[in-house]
């Protein structure tokens, strides 16, 4: 197996993120943040501003639809740099580790509008070197197998000799259709320890 690049998602990989961390002191009833993030501020139209619409657009129709939500539906992204609480050190700390090594990227799904935040306050997303794609600037998201196309073609390199880490099912399944080796990360795996079997030298 020859590998040579490694490619990361970030939310759930190396960023910790979710809406909860601002609305549980919000709402202080866990009930109803579940409500409204179940059924009002979901993650299917998070994601639509990952593919590229933007915050205004979201915000404007959402509250169409939900006048009553306009006040919560605002606060979303006025507080998401809330909802971005921290990086994930055991992975950072792997990513930094394999630096020099391998030729590294990064393929999000991640609003153009927010992106810019993380870059500016986490410094190890210096390590990729600006070889980032990410969704919103595309206007392609994950698991949409065009993304990924995106990354080869940008950088000339090929899925096989590339390892894909994600957190999330249906890329990690994409990713291997399109020959990419792959890690699925959960809470119950070493990232260190499943590169390491995949024979990456750190």
């Amino acid at each position: 197996m020859n590998i040579k690049n490694i490619i990361f998602d970030f939310g759930g990989v190396v960023m910790d993120w979710d809406p909860r961390y601002f609305f549980r002191d919000y709402f202080n009833d866990d009930e109803k943040m579940e409500y409204f993030l179940g059924n009002i501020a979901t993650n299917e139209w998070n994601a639509e501003q990952d593919r590229g619409r933007s915050v205004a657009e979201a915000n404007a129709l959402l509250i169409s639809k939900h006048p009553e939500w306009e006040k919560e539906i605002l606060a979303y992204y006025e507080n998401w740099h809330i909802m971005l609480r921290s990086d994930i050190p055991e992975n950072v700390s792997v990513l930094q580790k394999l630096k020099g090594k391998y030729e590294l990227f990064g393929l999000t799904n991640w609003s153009a509008e927010f992106f810019p935040y993380a870059l500016a306050n986490y410094e190890f997303f210096n390590v990729f070197e600006g070889k980032i794609v990410v969704s919103g600037e595309e206007k392609l998201i994950k698991p949409n197998p065009k993304i990924w196309e995106v990354l080869l073609d940008r950088y000339q390199i090929k899925a096989e000799e590339s390892v894909f880490i994600d957190d999330n099912f249906h890329n990690i399944e994409t990713a291997k259709s399109l020959d990419f080796i792959t890690v699925h990360v959960n809470e119950k795996m070493n990232l260190e320890t499943e590169l390491k079997n995949l024979g990456l030298e750190f």
